[in-house]
């Protein structure tokens, strides 16, 4: 159990908008200084309509910073980013987000995050229609895309009395992704980590191919963590629209054999394997160099083989590795992940569960059960993926002897040379 001063000398500015669940953001400060942080509190003038800044003062133990031109704190806005390890914005309404995303700055709340140099947080929490909306979710993107941690708005009645998306997150889930960009950890410093993700390509001809629904979230929130977390990453990526993270150097790779000869090339420099592709595991047998026409097409069923097991073939090399492999199941979920594991001789098997609305395919969110080779299942609720991200590592390092590699080789020497 976590100890409850995780937080001790931790400084964090908590900002809080103008939604009806401002209520909550008083229970999220009192867990927060309970946790040992030292929490500065800013509110915009529609928050100061739900709940007074006295509240929050009281709370705190520290003035509510609400102008951006204060008589008795010049330029709050950088002082408070000059000071904080992070920021955390609960909750975040639509107004909120679209304006961190355009990098708009006319309240004090915007201009801090403007000025932030710090990790960022947002809870959203609005009516469901607007989280439906398609600016918004460019919005979203577009902050995630920069490295901010946006969380995913609940189910429920909604203040509308309208039932949809749009409620503030868990308490617990919003602790959870403070404590992980609070991780100031270096756990995974010294570790060469080669991820693999995204889906595979298999041409049928030059403008048709074969593919799947992978989306290479997952891959990409595995690289960020572990390369947050001090770890060198190399990631191996089929097609996807995604940005490499800060830090991690990227190999773009169309089909199954293209994506297994670069593994293969970069797996005796790496310490730790995490598999997030979703590997085709089929091909044309014979591809057609040029576009087939229609009318030239007599309806012949197009003959298929199997692609290599890139999971298979790099374990039976392994030394020093721990393998970390991932399953996309819909039924019989454990049965199914142990026959795999043992299989494959993996450390450890996340098992995705790929039917229904809220499949892991192209979700920000996933619910997966671990599977370490030694010891029992670990059923991990409902997380953004980054989070869950930062759950898997923790679960490596506890299950899988994960252990410092051979200093007798520089990593950054080693990616030089197999590029």
């Amino acid at each position: 159990m976590m100890s409850k001063k995780a937080l001790q000398s931790t400084r964090i500015v908590l900002c809080v908008t103008g939604s009806i669940a401002v209520y909550k953001a008083v229970s999220l400060l009192r867990t927060l200084v309970e946790e040992g942080a030292d929490v500065t509190v800013v509110m915009t003038s529609s928050a100061t309509q739900f709940v007074a800044p006295l509240t929050f003062e009281v709370l705190s133990g520290r003035p509510v910073l609400q102008r951006l031109f204060a008589d008795s704190q010049p330029f709050p806005h950088l002082k408070a980013t000059e000071d904080a390890d992070l920021i955390l914005v609960a909750p975040a309404t639509a107004n909120c987000l679209a304006k961190c995303a355009l990098g708009l700055a006319d309240d004090l709340l915007s201009t801090l995050f403007v000025a932030a140099r710090c990790p960022i947080v947002m809870a959203p929490a609005m009516d469901g229609e607007m989280w439906d909306h398609p600016a918004l979710a460019a919005h979203t993107r577009t902050l995630r895309g920069r490295g901010i941690v946006v969380l995913e708005p609940e189910d429920g009645p909604l203040a509308s009395g309208l039932v949809g998306k749009g409620r503030l997150p868990a308490e617990d889930v919003i602790m959870e992704a403070v404590r992980s960009r609070l991780a100031l950890r270096q756990d995974w410093s010294g570790q060469r980590v080669l991820v693999s993700a995204g889906p595979t390509r298999e041409p049928i001809d030059p403008v048709r191919f074969i593919t799947n629904a992978s989306s290479g979230k997952m891959g990409y929130a595995m690289a960020e963590a572990a390369a947050q977390r001090g770890a060198e990453v190399l990631l191996v990526s089929g097609p996807t629209a995604l940005s490499p993270p800060p830090n991690v150097k990227r190999v773009s790779v169309q089909t199954a054999e293209e994506m297994y000869q670069e593994l293969d090339a970069r797996f005796a420099w790496a310490t730790v394997l995490v598999m997030t592709a979703a590997v085709g595991d089929f091909r044309p047998r014979h591809p057609s160099s040029a576009k087939a026409k229609k009318h030239e097409w007599a309806g012949e069923p197009l003959e298929l083989e199997r692609t290599p097991d890139i999971l298979q073939s790099l374990s039976r090399k392994r030394t020093h590795h721990v393998l970390v492999g991932f399953a996309a199941e819909s039924e019989d979920l454990i049965e199914n992940g142990r026959k795999k594991l043992h299989q494959k001789n993996l450390d450890l098997l996340v098992i995705n569960r790929i039917t229904g609305a809220q499949s892991a395919f192209g979700n920000e969110t996933n619910e997966v059960i671990l599977l370490p080779r030694h010891g029992t299942p670990i059923e991990v609720e409902r997380l953004p993926k980054r989070l869950l991200a930062d759950r898997i590592l923790d679960t490596v390092q506890e299950h899988c002897g994960m252990s410092p590699p051979s200093r007798s080789e520089q990593p950054h020497d080693r990616i030089r040379r197999i590029q």
